[in-house]
């Protein structure tokens, strides 16, 4: 059934959902991934107040923050502020971040997966819709919004390696010796985010972002047997609801290949492959996301510029291109500097200047 389509009318700047749906708008429009954050001195005044989980787990708190870039920056879409864990709350799993994530009791034997609660998203994480339809209302249909979730093997390897990993010792010693038990906890995590991301297009996101952030911890041939099965499930499932999905995996610029064939609307890209390159990869039939490097926001106004065009330029070559960086924007970021990217890219976006 198509919950999105029918509402993309009602949105006044549409240049991103008619990117990601094939079409071409009046510019290449661009968000930024991290857009609500801590480089932005109205979040850190939030922030103030309450404590990331309290800040997730509020769902006014949420939509403030979401709408701040849309207000400062003048980006073309919103995405969701939240945090791709918050689904350890569906499995009973307790998470800390200090100020990254903490799990103290890692997932690592046939016990502890059978101890996972299989919990209902729309009651575990109503939160989230909440967050979504709180969203929508301060957005007023000004710019679509991105709802998102951590990919399957992502979301294992933080429940495995109990926080964030250099090795993926623990994730890649289940994933070799015990590969029936790496797959049936797979399989359930898949489960609960084909059931998370539905919960959020009901609430009324516009788009879905899956971000597979660990997946340059494998290598092409891991990917493929292990992992790609189960993205390809998500993606498939999310798809059914008439939204477009954009997948995103980091690390590895060998993975392109592979991830263009599940299905996905939109590939993001990572700063680790050129963007032409990555469109040969992918294919020029493609959409792709991406893939200005962070740190060259931390660069002189002019090497923005400079960068920004050419990316843009670049991005033409595809079927489509949705301008945003590599990863996420940095905390020591100064917003200045990123509306400036935003302005850059909407003048050599404009499609007139191809004529």
């Amino acid at each position: 059934m198509d919950l999105g389509s029918e509402l993309t009318m009602a949105i006044e700047n549409r240049a991103f959902l008619q990117v990601c749906r094939g079409e071409k708008p009046e510019r290449t429009p661009v968000w930024i991934m991290r857009q609500a954050g801590r480089y932005l001195p109205e979040y850190r005044e939030v922030r103030k107040r309450v404590s990331f989980e309290q800040l997730c787990r509020t769902p006014e708190l949420c939509a403030q923050v979401t709408v701040q870039p849309i207000d400062r920056l003048g980006v073309d879409a919103a995405i969701l502020f939240s945090d791709i864990l918050v689904v350890f709350d569906a499995l009973g799993v307790d998470v800390r971040f200090e100020p990254g994530p903490q799990v103290e009791h890692p997932v690592r034997s046939h016990a502890d997966v059978a101890r996972l609660r299989d919990g209902d998203p729309d009651v575990e994480l109503v939160y989230v819709m909440d967050a979504v339809r709180a969203c929508k209302r301060a957005l007023a249909d000004r710019v679509p919004l991105i709802g998102f979730c951590g990919a399957p093997f992502t979301i294992l390897s933080y429940l495995v390696e109990g926080g964030s990993s250099r090795d993926f010792e623990h994730t890649k010693r289940l994933m070799y010796a015990e590969p029936v038990l790496f797959g049936r906890l797979l399989e359930r995590i898949t489960e609960l985010l084909c059931k998370y991301l539905a919960g959020q297009v009901r609430a009324g996101v516009d788009a879905v972002q899956i971000f597979d952030s660990w997946a340059g911890a494998l290598s092409p041939f891991d990917y493929r047997m292990h992992v790609l099965p189960h993205v390809r499930r998500l993606v498939s499932h999310v798809r059914s609801f008439g939204v477009p999905v954009i997948l995103f995996a980091r690390g590895n610029a060998s993975l392109l290949e592979l991830v263009a064939g599940v299905g996905a609307d939109v590939i993001g890209v990572d700063w680790s492959i050129e963007l032409a390159h990555a469109i040969v990869s992918v294919g020029d039939d493609k959409i792709v996301q991406g893939n200005l490097d962070p740190a060259i926001l931390l660069g002189p106004p002019e090497l923005i510029e400079t960068r920004a065009r050419a990316l843009v330029r670049a991005g033409k070559c595809a079927r489509g291109h949705v301008f945003n960086l590599g990863h996420g924007i940095l905390p020591a970021t100064d917003p200045a500097h990123a509306r400036h990217l935003v302005e850059v890219v909407h003048d050599e976006g404009t499609y007139e200047r191809d004529r």
